[in-house]
């Protein structure tokens, strides 16, 4: 693998890290000098000459303040003759934001997308790697030169249903029919059954459960989402498959963000045993509970990496 130079927005310093330690000597730590100001401005220096080098960033847009600061670093290191870069981010922020429903609402996942877009290119050009999209149709809304790769993490998910099955038999199951398809392939890669929940919308924030897939009656249901965010609709699906019968919940999800005490809630709630997410999100690390395993997504990138047509 040729020699790259790493950097990593504040709140991703872990991940860049911990790439560094998987990925060994072909990967150089890039070196940044970052303060605020009182004014609440921000400065920012790349330490590290990037100049025809193969540059790999990582950051999120999970705030604005973070979009920004991912997007200044992209420029600089672009402005100081980087041969190519290659922007990660984790977690794509406004994801659900995909589409307007509403007249005058602004499709932030696109809005995002045409910021990043607007990035002059290197000279063997610039990547976009994001993981377990909410819609994998965001890919489209990159424009110009940019080359947007979607990477699934379902190597991820299907070991860690097997580790918590732990060899005993399980249904893997879904928060709502939206998410089926998905959770059916991984289901049919594991052969075990598929269940999902079908929804009434009772109000703009309120729904209702109104009936279950499949039989889960005394098995262990373990549901996939590919992000949890406050946990309510997950825990009105857990209360649902427990109300059917299942004799214990387990919850796999990619993008742990677990805004608004989101995993004390689900905690709080009493019918989940178990949660495994991924590293993609800094919230889910902030977080001391052996109710919450994560695991880390470096080895994922890392495989994209090495992969001899990248």
């Amino acid at each position: 693998m040729p020699h790259k130079i790493i950097f990593a927005t504040q709140h991703y310093q872990y991940l860049k890290d911990r790439i560094i330690s998987a990925g060994g000597a072909g990967w150089q730590d890039g070196e940044l000098e970052i303060r605020d100001f009182p004014d609440g401005e921000h400065y920012h220096r790349i330490r590290t000459d990037v100049s025809h080098k193969d540059v790999v960033l990582i950051g999120g847009t999970i705030d604005d303040k973070e979009t920004l600061e991912l997007y200044d670093l992209a420029s600089g290191c672009i402005q100081l003759g980087a041969l190519s870069l290659t922007i990660i981010i984790p977690f794509f922020g406004y994801s659900t934001m995909e589409r307007a429903v509403k007249y005058g609402e602004i499709v932030k996942a696109k809005t995002r997308a045409v910021l990043f877009s607007s990035l002059p290119d290197t000279s063997r050009g610039n990547r976009i790697v994001m993981i377990d999209l909410h819609v994998d149709g965001i890919t489209w809304y990159f424009e110009s030169g940019i080359r947007p790769v979607h990477l699934y993490a379902k190597d991820f998910v299907k070991e860690a249903a097997l580790e918590l099955a732990a060899g005993k038999p399980f249904v893997l199951a879904s928060t709502d029919a939206g998410r089926a398809k998905w959770v059916e392939s991984l289901a049919n890669d594991l052969h075990v059954p598929a269940a999902f929940v079908f929804k009434r919308r009772l109000s703009g924030e309120e729904t209702a459960i109104t009936a279950i897939s499949a039989d889960v009656k005394d098995k262990t249901v373990i549901i996939y989402d590919d992000m949890i965010r406050t946990g309510g609709s997950l825990i009105h699906a857990a209360a649902a498959y427990k109300d059917a019968g299942a004799a214990a919940i387990d919850v796999i999800t990619t993008h742990g963000i677990f805004a608004g005490n989101g995993f004390e809630k689900i905690k709080q709630s009493g019918i989940i045993r178990k949660v495994v997410c991924t590293d993609t999100h800094p919230n889910a690390l902030e977080i001391n509970d052996d109710m919450l395993e994560v695991k880390s997504v470096a080895p994922l990138l890392l495989q994209y990496f090495e992969e001899p047509y990248r």
